[in-house]
């Protein structure tokens, strides 16, 4: 992308109306077609096998310095010693830049903090990228935004292969052999079986990104054959789109040697002690990531060094990562965006359309040290409304009559209608980055399908009177309707929204849609939290309504699939169950439901487009979610970086930061700066000071 174009496309972009004219009207229609945009680079597509593979080479090579002041001072053994059997080897023809060279540093600036490194009991680790550098899962697919759909399958990584059985109820997965964690100790099948044991099946235990047995289908069930291999076993056959929930963050198994003496189980620890062992001043905890936390200073930086056990090289034998350190600056995530544009940061997923215009501006100029590249609009934001009415949450009965408000066909319906996605999507930014989005999969989507996607116009007299066909009028005069008079006391529509005060684009959206429903005669109270506030506090459905950024599954399809729909107790991010396990879904969930899991079980990809054909045209027809805009993300990265794959989407399977494979990138040496703070440092003994020299 040229300097050039940059600048022609930022110039078009001022004072431009993203959204098609559409008539006011009541009737339900396919979405309209969403403007083009083109400032957006284009993907360059592989078949996955041209990644990686598993094999091993005649010799293998690491940097001068860690074999100097390593493995030759007797500190370390040999890097063929610290190899699996066979390591995954990425493939030098997928590399956009070549074989690359060691040293140099990644600066990340991320609006996180870290609760711990124990990921596995719920705590974050700062996010931005931290917990992608340091887990490593049984698959991967961060990087399949390289493949098209017609060949998707997941990648391998931990699990270096499977087969299924003639049946399809049973898969047999062959883990890396002799692959270890950074301190030295071997990675086998009790890693796996501890964490599905005991922190998955374990009801007191709450894994961060909310991994739970329907993630990998009802009655499943996984054993250990040996060291190396284990064996799942499912109530469907052929559910391969499990396959994909094994990737990040569902099945990225932890140290058993380390979490286990802490676990209750195996302790005379709480749930809560378990959770909280490791602090994030427990320096140098063991990863299979690239990456080994070093150094941390509370509200100043997260400091990660190469690990010396990692398992994956490059064709020529020369271990990865290519780059020496990671650094984690503690400041916002707005900041992020702006460091990274100033070259005083490395790399940014801008993701907050406030910032697009002035970002194109600065990379268009010559001297801009940061590249800045869109991809699909795979970022989209719905009201998510609470249909539990069972019980899930303990709702008062002001929150219990909203939940059957939400349940309410006409009531949905009146929402949706009277939101002004035009307004919402010009409050944020000019030009053509934001479209209409009536909920459902996003455009960006390979399972995109815009005939499919049905959409009530802004139409606010309309909207009115479904409300009144939901039997909400005014009776007291005062422009707010209210309850019927036998439900909460015939007391106003009061809704609680619940949101986040981290991402400035959540705030803008929220405000939105308060003085949107104001004029719809509701009134909406937000609830602002912090994001893992905010994210507990759904998670315990404890929410009426709630503005939140589309989950992963509503992007790549093939990913996290159960949680498209109320498939289990727990899948649904706004339906689960009550504490008897019970699930009230109305018809169109049921119908959700059950074409989500024909897709799971569908192998033809024909089959599998025409299923969410249907999914999307039920979802969107029934208004399971309001949805509200859609826009492209950005990835802004150092120029002095080499590999970044062409058209690498901020966010599809995964995360940029997973998706452009950084244990790949690397900086000439020409280019290398001064910013390593543990120079020629390895990781310690976990739990010690930091790094050792």
């Amino acid at each position: 992308m040229t300097n050039l174009y940059l600048l022609r496309t930022a110039a078009l972009l001022v004072g431009v109306s993203a959204f098609t004219t559409v008539a006011v009207a009541s009737d339900l229609t396919a979405v309209p077609q969403p403007p083009d945009f083109p400032a957006q680079t284009k993907v360059q597509y592989v078949d996955g096998k041209a990644i990686l593979e598993y094999k091993a080479l005649p010799a293998y090579n690491e940097p001068a310095w860690v074999k100097k002041n390593f493995v030759d001072a007797g500190k370390l053994p040999p890097v063929k010693d610290r190899l699996p059997k066979e390591p995954m080897v990425y493939k030098t023809a997928n590399m956009a830049d070549g074989i690359g060279v060691y040293g140099d540093t990644m600066r990340h600036v991320i609006g996180g903090r870290p609760e711990g490194w124990n990921y596995w009991a719920g705590q974050t680790q700062g996010w931005g990228g931290i917990d992608i550098g340091l887990s490593e899962c049984l698959t991967r697919t961060g990087p399949l935004f390289q493949v098209k759909a017609d060949d998707l399958q997941p990648l391998p990584n931990l699990a270096k292969s499977w087969e299924w059985s003639k049946d399809g109820h049973t898969l047999t997965m062959h883990l890396l052999e002799g692959a270890k964690w950074s301190d030295g100790v071997e990675f086998t099948s009790e890693d796996l079986m501890f964490y599905w044991e005991d922190n998955v099946l374990d009801t007191n235990v709450k894994p961060l990104n909310g991994a739970s047995p329907e993630t990998f289908g009802v009655g499943t069930t996984l054993k250990a054959i040996d060291k190396y291999t284990v064996e799942w076993t499912f109530k469907d056959a052929f559910p391969k789109q499990f396959i994909y929930n094994m990737a990040y963050g569902t099945f990225c198994p932890g140290p058993a040697h380390v979490l286990k003496p802490q676990h209750p189980k195996y302790s005379k620890n709480t749930y809560d002690q378990y959770k909280n062992a490791f602090p994030p001043t427990y320096m140098n905890f063991p990863v299979m990531g690239a990456w080994v936390p070093v150094a941390y200073r509370p509200d100043d930086i997260i400091v990660l060094r190469r690990n010396p056990y990692y398992w994956k090289v490059d064709e020529k034998g020369n271990q990865l990562p290519y780059l020496d350190e990671m650094h984690y600056k503690l400041s916002t995530w707005a900041d992020r965006d702006v460091q990274a544009v100033a070259g005083s940061g490395d790399f940014s997923n801008l993701e907050q359309p406030e910032n697009f215009v002035e970002s194109l501006k600065r990379a268009a100029q010559k001297d801009a040290p940061a590249r800045l590249a869109f991809g699909s609009r795979l970022i989209g934001y719905n009201i998510n409304m609470n249909f539990s009415a069972n019980g899930w949450g303990d709702p008062d009965a002001r929150a219990q009559a909203v939940r059957e408000l939400n349940r309410n066909e006409h009531f949905r319906k009146a929402v949706t209608m009277a939101i002004n996605r035009k307004e919402l999507g010009d409050s944020l930014v000019k030009g053509p980055f934001v479209a209409t989005y009536p909920g459902g999969i996003l455009s960006g989507s390979n399972f995109y399908d815009r005939q499919s996607t049905m959409y009530y116009p802004f139409d606010l007299e309309g909207a009115k009177k479904e409300l009144a066909a939901a039997g909400l009028k005014d009776t007291d005069g005062d422009g707010i309707v209210n309850f019927p008079a036998n439900v909460n006391g015939g007391k106003n529509v009061e809704i609680s929204l619940l949101m986040t005060n981290d991402y400035t684009t959540d705030k803008s959206l929220a405000e939105g849609v308060v003085a949107q429903m104001q004029k719809l005669g509701i009134r909406v109270v937000l609830n602002t939290q912090a994001g893992k506030d905010r994210d507990q506090a759904a998670g315990a459905g404890k929410f009426d309504w709630e503005v939140l950024r589309t989950s992963a599954e509503l992007a790549s399809v093939v990913q996290n699939t159960p949680q498209l729909a109320a498939t289990g107790p727990r899948t649904s991010w706004f339906h689960r169950a009550n504490n008897k396990n019970e699930l009230d879904l109305m018809p169109f969930e049921k119908e959700l439901a059950d074409t989500v899991n024909k897709f799971i079980v569908a192998s033809d990809p024909k089959e599998q487009a025409e299923l969410m054909k249907k999914y999307q045209k039920i979802y969107t027809t029934n208004v399971n979610t309001v949805g509200l805009v859609e826009y492209p993300g950005a990835l802004i990265i150092n120029k002095r970086f080499k590999n970044v794959p062409p058209g690498t989407p901020i966010y599809m399977f995964n995360w940029a930061e997973d998706s452009v494979i950084r244990e790949r990138l690397y900086v000439p040496v020409a280019d290398q700066g001064d910013y390593q703070l543990f120079k020629d440092m390895l990781p310690g003994k976990p739990g010690g000071d930091g790094p050792q020299k």
